[in-house]
């Protein structure tokens, strides 16, 4: 599989969360909107985010890693996977 560039790795993620977690959000989503500090994700759905972008981008994470400001913005998620991703 080809590797992705940097904007579909964003969307991708987008797409994730707003399909599972911010359906009901009335504002307007950005790589830049704050997802755990504003409440959006929860520590649960941390979890469920790190096995997605695990099996998405065949990569693992380590825990000391997935930490949630790692996980606050989009920017901020793509940033660790490509710590990782080659």
């Amino acid at each position: 599989m080809e590797k992705m560039n940097q904007d579909e790795m964003k969307n991708l993620v987008l797409n994730y969360l707003t399909k599972e977690y911010l359906e009901d959000v009335d504002e307007e989503i950005t790589f830049d909107t704050p997802l755990i500090s504003s409440g959006y994700v929860d520590s649960f759905s941390m979890i469920s985010l790190l096995v997605f972008l695990e099996n998405t981008f065949k990569i693992k994470i380590p825990g000391s890693k997935a930490t949630p400001e790692a996980f606050d913005t989009i920017n901020r998620i793509i940033a660790l996977v490509n710590q990782y991703y080659v």
